[in-house]
C-alpha cells in the first residue's frame, strides 16, 4: 500500500516570532564595480541588473518578518519600471523518506521504491536572520539565513543572471539523517491574487491559458516544456525547473503533471501561485526519488524568467534554454540517442494490430531532431532462446520494421538489451542486419545457412558471443553499468577476455541515481569511465535514454540525452551503419543533455579517442569550441595516471546565457595516461568527451 501522504508541508515563510529589528546585508563581496546595482532602505533591499536589448530586471526584498519576501519584481528601461508581481514568497514542499542502502549498490541503487514505505513532509521557516549579498562573476548571489526544519537546515539563495530577465529561487539545506530520500514541489505564492492570467504549452504544443479567480482551487497540469507563466498588465513572470536536474530518473517518461497553478496548493498552501511539483508515486514502477546523503547541500531550485512581453512570448524566451526541447544540429555531426524498449514489433507488428504508416515514436524522435534511434527491442518480451522459428520470425520483423521506418533524414538501428553470456545486463549492435539465437544445444552448428534469412548463428556462451561480435563487428556494452540489473559490472568481469577485446566498447551514461547536491549529473558512469582509464581499458560510454514508453505526451526531453556523433552523412540502412558503430568504438563522439555543445574539441591537435604525446614542458594544448544555453558553470579537465583521478576545474561564472566560446586551455600532465573533458551549466545541464590517450 501507498504510504500515506502526512498532510504536513515544507512552506518557505516568516517566523511571526521575529522582531521588526533591522537586518543589515553583508555587502563586502558584492561588486559596486558591476554590471547588477544594489541600495536598501531599512528592510528593503533593491537589486537591478541588465537583462539584454537595454533594460532591466528588478527585485525587491522585504527582510521585515510579518512580510511577504518579494516585495516587488518588475521589468523596464530607462529607469521607468513596470511591476510585473508583488508580494510573493517562495513556497516549497518537501517529502522525506528512506533510502534502501542494503538491497543493492548503497546509494546507486534505482530499484527502490521509497514511497511505499513511510515518509513524512515537513515545514521549514525562514527565519530572517542575515542576509549575504555576493558578486559571483556575471552573477548577484543573494543568500538570506536561514531555513530550518525536522532534521534539515540551511538558506535560501537567490541567483541573479546578467545578460538575462533569468533568476533562479533555490532553498539549499541539508541532513545528518543517513538513507535519505527525497522529492519536492515549489513555486511563488500571494495572499492576494494579483496574475488575472495564466497560461502554459499543452502536449499538443498548443497554448493554453486560464483567468485566475478568487473561487480556483488549485490544479495540476500536463505541459509541454515544463512551464507555467502568470500575467500582469505589465508583463509575465514565467516559472521552471532545471530541465534535467529536477527530473528524477524513472522507466517511464510520462508526464505526470509536473506543474501547478491556482489557490491552495494541495490544500497546504494559503494563497494563489504557481509552481512545479513532483508525483509522489512517479511512474508506479521503481521509485527511487533524489538521494539525500548526510552533510550534502541538496538545491531545491526552480528558475523564473521576466518579461515584458506576453505570455506566448515569453514561453517562446524560456523555450530557447533547451532549444525547444529539440537537439540542434551541428556541422559534421549526426545525433544518436540509444537504449529504447518500446516493443513496437511484439505489441503492434507481430500482435495483430494495425501497423500504423508511421509510428508515433518515429515521429517524437524526429521532432526531438535525433538523427540516429538504436532500438533495444525483445526485452523479456520475445523468444531469444527461440524456437528458431519464431526467433527469426522476430528478427526478421525488427529489421523489415527498421528500414521501413528509416529515411534519408533518420536511421532506426535493431538492437537488443540481451542480458545473457557475460553477466549482468548489456546491450548490443551490428553494423547492419544480423540473425542470432541466444542458445546451442550440443550438436548445433555456432553458424549455418537458412533459406529465406542467410547466415544465421547459434551462442552458447560467452565465447561463441565475442566469436559472434567479432565475425559480424558487432560491439557490446555494460547497460546502466552499477546499478539495476548491472550493479557489480562490469568490474566483476573486467579481466575477462570479452571485456578486454576491443569488441566490448564500455559503458552508456545516465543522470542515474538522482543527487541534488551535485553540480554534475550522472557520477555513476563518470566515475566508472575514469576507473576504466585507470585500469588501462581503451573504452568508451555513449549516453543511453534506458526508457519504454516514447509517445507525443510524454515528458521526453527531460529523461533524455544525446550523443553527437563525428558523421559528415547520415548512413543508409540498405548500406549499414558501420560508421556509427566505428565512430562509438573509437570514441568520435560527444554526450549531453542537449543544453551545452563540443563544437569543436581537440588535445594537442587530435580529436577524442587518439593517442597524442606531452609537449616538451609536460602540457598539452587544449582547444574547445564550447556553446551553451543557460549561463555556464565549470568545465573540467578530468586524467589519470593509472591509479589515481586528478580534475582541474575551470571556473566559467563569468559568462551569460547564450554563449560560443573558444577556450585554450594547458594543464600540465606530465606522469598522466589520459584525459576528458566535461562541461557543466548553471541548471547542471552538461556534456562530456571521450578519452584522448597519453603517450
Amino acid at each position: 500500500m501507498i504510504a500515506k501522504y502526512t498532510g504536513l508541508i515544507l512552506m518557505l515563510f516568516v517566523g511571526i516570532s521575529q522582531t521588526d529589528a533591522q537586518i543589515k546585508p553583508d555587502l563586502s563581496l558584492f561588486s559596486q564595480k558591476g554590471e547588477a546595482k544594489i541600495s536598501n532602505q531599512g528592510n528593503l533591499i533593491e537589486i537591478t541588473w541588465p537583462v539584454g536589448r537595454n533594460k532591466f530586471g528588478k527585485l525587491q526584498f522585504d527582510l521585515s518578518p510579518s512580510q511577504p519576501l518579494f516585495k516587488r519584481i518588475a521589468f523596464g528601461a530607462n529607469a521607468k519600471f513596470r511591476t510585473i508581481a508583488e508580494n510573493l514568497n517562495a513556497a516549497f514542499l518537501l517529502t522525506v523518506g528512506k533510502r534502501d542502502l542494503l538491497s543493492q549498490n548503497r546509494w546507486n541503487i534505482f530499484f527502490d521504491k521509497v514511497p511505499l514505505r513511510p515518509f513524512k513532509t515537513h515545514n521549514v521557516v525562514l527565519k530572517k536572520e542575515s542576509v549575504n549579498v555576493r558578486s559571483v562573476g556575471s552573477r548577484t548571489v543573494i543568500t538570506i539565513d536561514r531555513l530550518t526544519a525536522d532534521g534539515f537546515s540551511g538558506a535560501l539563495e537567490i541567483t541573479i543572471f546578467n545578460g538575462s530577465p533569468l533568476f533562479n529561487v533555490a532553498a539549499v539545506m541539508s541532513t545528518d539523517a543517513d538513507a535519505t530520500a527525497i522529492v519536492y514541489d515549489a513555486g511563488l505564492i500571494s495572499k492576494d491574487s494579483k496574475w488575472p492570467k495564466v497560461s502554459w504549452v499543452n502536449t499538443k504544443d498548443q497554448m493554453e491559458s486560464a483567468v485566475m479567480t478568487d473561487r480556483d482551487s488549485a490544479t495540476n497540469l500536463s505541459v509541454k516544456y515544463r512551464t507555467i507563466a502568470a500575467h500582469s498588465k505589465a508583463g509575465t513572470l514565467a516559472l521552471f525547473p532545471p530541465p534535467h536536474q529536477y527530473f528524477y530518473p524513472l522507466d517511464e517518461a510520462f508526464n505526470l503533471k509536473f506543474v501547478w497553478q491556482g489557490k491552495n496548493y494541495r490544500g497546504m498552501l494559503d494563497g494563489y501561485g504557481i509552481g512545479i511539483r513532483q508525483e509522489l508515486e512517479g511512474d508506479r514502477r521503481y521509485v527511487p526519488w533524489f538521494n539525500a546523503p548526510p552533510g550534502t547541500k541538496q538545491r531545491l531550485n526552480f528558475f523564473c524568467l521576466i518579461s515584458d512581453e506576453t505570455g506566448s512570448q515569453a514561453l517562446e524566451q524560456v523555450k530557447k534554454f533547451t532549444n525547444a526541447d529539440r537537439y540542434v544540429k551541428l556541422p559534421g555531426f549526426k545525433t544518436m540517442s540509444s537504449h529504447f524498449h518500446n516493443e513496437f514489433i511484439m505489441n503492434v507488428v507481430l500482435s495483430g494490430k494495425p501497423v500504423p504508416d508511421k509510428p508515433e515514436f518515429v515521429e517524437v524522435f524526429k521532432r526531438l531532431g535525433i538523427d540516429m534511434v538504436h532500438l533495444g527491442e525483445f526485452h523479456y518480451t520475445a523468444h531469444p532462446k527461440g524456437p528458431d522459428s519464431l526467433r527469426l520470425r522476430e528478427l526478421k520483423a525488427l529489421f523489415e520494421q527498421s528500414e521501413r521506418l528509416s529515411d534519408d533524414t533518420f536511421l532506426l538501428m535493431p538492437g537488443e538489451e540481451p542480458n545473457e553470456f557475460f553477466g549482468g545486463h548489456w546491450l548490443q549492435i551490428f553494423p547492419k542486419p544480423v540473425y542470432w539465437i541466444m542458445s546451442r544445444e550440443k550438436g548445433i552448428p555456432y553458424v549455418e545457412e537458412k533459406f529465406g534469412f542467410g547466415k544465421v548463428y547459434h551462442i552458447g556462451d560467452k565465447n561463441d558471443m565475442l566469436k559472434l561480435l567479432e565475425d559480424e563487428q558487432g560491439l557490446a556494452w555494460t547497460a546502466h553499468a552499477r546499478t539495476k540489473g548491472s550493479v557489480n559490472t562490469p568490474d566483476i568481469y573486467n579481466h575477462e577476455p570479452f571485456f578486454k577485446s576491443d569488441r566490448f566498447m564500455g559503458a552508456a551514461w545516465k543522470a542515474m541515481p538522482a543527487d541534488l547536491s551535485q553540480p554534475r549529473l550522472g557520477n555513476r558512469v563518470l566515475d566508472l569511465l575514469d576507473d576504466m582509464n585507470n585500469w588501462g581499458a581503451q573504452k568508451t560510454v555513449i549516453a543511453e535514454a534506458d526508457l519504454f514508453t516514447i509517445t507525443q505526451k510524454n515528458e521526453m526531453y527531460a529523461h533524455m540525452n544525446v550523443n553527437y556523433m563525428m558523421l559528415d552523412a547520415l548512413p543508409k540502412y540498405r548500406e549499414g551503419w558501420k560508421p556509427v558503430v566505428e565512430a562509438m568504438q573509437k570514441g568520435r563522439f560527444f554526450s549531453t543533455t542537449g543544453e551545452v555543445l563540443m563544437n569543436e574539441l581537440k588535445v594537442n591537435g587530435k580529436m577524442s579517442g587518439e593517442s597524442l604525446k606531452l609537449n616538451a614542458d609536460g602540457t598539452v594544448n587544449i582547444q574547445l569550441n564550447l556553446s551553451w544555453t543557460f549561463p555556464m558553470n565549470f568545465v573540467e579537465i578530468i586524467s589519470g595516471d593509472g591509479e589515481k583521478v586528478y580534475r582541474e576545474k575551470i571556473d566559467l561564472s563569468d559568462t551569460k546565457a547564450f554563449g560560443l566560446q573558444q577556450f585554450t586551455f594547458n594543464p600540465k600532465l606530465a606522469g598522466r595516461k589520459w584525459l576528458r573533458l566535461e562541461a557543466w551549466d548553471t541548471a547542471v545541464n552538461g556534456a562530456f568527451s571521450q578519452t584522448f590517450y597519453l603517450e
